[in-house]
């Protein structure tokens, strides 16, 4: 039997298996995207796949705080893009 993956979502706090979380990740060079794999190098952050917590997220700008930089609104932009088709 193997263990769950559980992850907390940055925005509402809750605690989900990883594969149901949308994981965001800033590598060594600084670039932000969404891995869809689950295994990029990289700080890495999750967030729950839907409306309500990226309303949140936009608004609190809670990346800028998992990331420690200033994140543009184009990343935000493309979560939510990720987040329709999914």
């Amino acid at each position: 039997m193997q263990k769950e993956r559980l992850r907390m979502c940055i925005v509402c706090r809750e605690h989900s298996d990883k594969k149901e979380l949308l994981r965001i990740v800033k590598n060594k060079d600084g670039q932000i995207f969404v891995d869809k794999t689950g295994k990029a190098n990289g700080r890495g952050a999750y967030v729950c796949k839907s409306k309500e917590c990226l309303n949140k997220l936009k608004k609190s700008r809670g990346l800028n705080r998992a990331f420690k930089c200033e994140v543009s609104d184009d990343v935000y932009n493309m979560i939510g893009e990720e987040i329709e088709r999914s």
